[in-house]
């Protein structure tokens, strides 16, 4: 049995966020939660707060929390916002305001 969360169109770089889920992918959920509250990245908090959601909507279809893990997880790219900065001489710079969606997915291990 698995459970999903998502977060949509959060205001922070792909980069960014693939970096505090490489650190949680695999782990139990039990100990990916710490990692997540100790880790001093601010995308830690938003991937906290799905990896909750995932845990309560398996909780919400009879699973116990000592027998989840984080099966996969990920984070897309969304829409960029684009921005325009004023450079030298009249002319015009691009800045790219990326976002992206977050994907936890929980699972219990009688289905590995």
């Amino acid at each position: 049995m698995q459970a999903k969360a998502q977060v949509r169109h959060l205001r922070l770089a792909p980069r960014k966020a693939r970096i505090v889920i490489d650190m949680i992918r695999g782990k139990e959920a039990l100990r990916a939660r710490e990692i997540l509250q100790f880790s001093s990245r601010d995308a830690a908090e938003v991937v906290l707060n799905c990896l909750n959601s995932a845990i309560a909507n398996a909780e919400q279809q009879s699973a116990r929390v000592q027998d989840l893990y984080v099966k996969e997880t990920y984070a897309d790219e969304g829409p960029t916002l684009k921005r325009i900065r004023a450079r030298a001489k009249g002319s015009a710079a691009r800045i790219n305001k990326r976002t992206c969606h977050i994907t936890v997915v929980v699972a219990t291990h009688e289905e590995a």
